[in-house]
């Protein structure tokens, strides 16, 4: 029989231990050990599943066949809708809105005729059933359980035989063979496995709901976000109403794409069109500069917002809101050393106005011209929109799929587009916006500042 035996594991990395520590090692973390008890593996070698090896060429790919949400920003970030037999973790800040996107899902998949298992340990049914009175219309399709067990949500799962179950969250279920209570290191990882081996061999695909620590990332071992096929996270602050969905790990499409979503009274409504809503309140004056961000296949036009100030401390403030600041560093850097800005007695504020937020290097030539049309205090015109990279030599730097991003400006009624003049643009004319070439910083500027 096997015996069982003690380990403490990390509740934030998940590193295992013989004994207590009381800073983890791995990801410095205080007090984050706990015990816990494991039964030893009786397995042996006789025991062990036989299998063998078969060459690749014995085995035959074929297309996933994926379920069709209705919800367009959810199957871009999915890649056409959910994969059968796939295993997605969504997470994101408390209230920020999770619950209502899955019920949200799950009620417009209900409604096509699919039967729908969601499950629910947190909210009580009455709690989800005025949530769905507010958000989506109902069907006897949508299945609703509160449990914590796993093992219950599996059985009726079996039973139902349900085109998608929905587990909110994966920190309230628990196994009842384990010691832990919920939410630990050994209950999530073993829940989650669980979980795993049912949508693998039944073909159903499952959502699981996660929570977020304080720095950002889904509660719980990092394995967690290793175990399933696709990552999603909701991001947005709480008082805005723009909310973005990204995914961050997907096994069966791209990682590069966002969904953006509006929260309004009656549940989440679809952004079709994100450029002509972080426009809308653009006015023209100092410090604003239209730059393109490509998110995955869709151009996302972005208003960068700058304010230099004369600061009044001894060390100048450097805040960034959507980008990284290290970047933001970096044109600082580029802009005195290149063009002879005195930013060292400046605070320096950037924003991505909507709360987006941003990676790319081709939106450099935005942030640059905006920091120096608020430290000149010269307007840009609203017209005039910059697409580049900014190297540390001052040169403007070519970026990838620029005629999507011309494009997209040009649809929106932009006049002028300031691009590197190493762009290649054989066989694309665009008919009513007047390309800019410039080879440097310095010439961008000349352009685009008004005195």
């Amino acid at each position: 029989m096997a015996k069982s035996f003690s380990q403490f594991v990390c509740n934030s990395c998940g590193a295992t231990s013989p004994k207590y520590l009381g800073k983890c090692p791995e990801c410095q973390t205080w007090n984050s050990f706990v015990e816990e008890i494991k039964p030893k593996s009786s397995k042996t070698l006789n025991k062990l599943q036989k299998n063998s090896a078969q060459p690749i060429t014995k085995f035959f790919s074929e297309e996933e066949i994926r379920l069709n949400t209705d919800l367009e920003e959810f199957n871009r970030v999915l890649g056409g809708g959910f994969v059968l037999g796939s295993l997605v973790l969504i997470g994101g800040d408390p209230g920020i809105g999770k619950s209502t996107l899955m019920l949200q899902v799950a009620s417009e998949l209900a409604n096509k005729g699919n039967k729908i298992l969601y499950c629910s340990g947190e909210e009580s049914a009455k709690q989800i059933r005025m949530r769905a009175d507010r958000i989506a219309k109902l069907s006897e399709n949508l299945l609703l359980m509160t449990t914590n067990e796993v093992d219950t949500i599996i059985h009726s799962a079996t039973s139902i035989k349900p085109s998608l179950v929905v587990v909110d969250s994966i920190q309230t279920v628990s196994l009842e063979e384990l010691d832990s209570s919920p939410g630990t290191i050994s209950q999530i990882r073993e829940c989650t496995n669980r979980l795993m081996k049912f949508a693998k061999t039944t073909d159903i695909p499952v959502v699981i709901v996660g929570h977020v620590t304080k720095e950002g990332s889904i509660a719980g071992p990092k394995a967690l976000e290793h175990i399933v096929d696709t990552v999603l996270y909701f991001e947005g602050n709480t008082h805005q109403t723009f909310k973005i969905l990204r995914s961050v790990k997907n096994r069966f499409g791209s990682t590069n794409e966002i969904g953006i979503f509006e929260m309004k009274q009656n549940g989440l409504s679809e952004v079709s069109n994100p450029s002509e809503i972080f426009l809308n309140n653009r006015v023209e004056s100092s410090g604003s500069v239209i730059a393109c961000s490509l998110e995955g296949t869709r151009p996302v036009l972005i208003e960068v917002q700058a304010l230099v100030s004369q600061t009044n401390y001894g060390y100048p403030q450097r805040n960034s809101t959507g980008i990284d600041p290290k970047r933001l560093s970096m044109i600082l850097a580029v802009l005195e050393k290149r063009l002879g800005y005195k930013l060292g007695s400046q605070d320096v504020f950037l924003n991505l106005a909507g709360g987006i937020k941003v990676s790319e290097p081709a939106i450099d030539l935005g942030i640059a011209v905006s920091i120096a049309s608020s430290y000149r205090d010269f307007v840009v015109r609203k017209s005039d929109i910059a697409l580049g990279e900014v190297g540390l030599n001052g040169e403007i730097r070519v970026i990838s799929q620029i005629e999507k991003r011309i494009s997209e400006a040009e649809k929106l009624g932009f006049k002028r587009a300031i691009i590197p003049d190493k762009t290649d643009l054989k066989g694309f004319s665009p008919k009513s916006i007047q390309i800019v070439r410039v080879s440097g910083i310095r010439n961008a500027l000349k352009e685009m500042l008004v005195p």
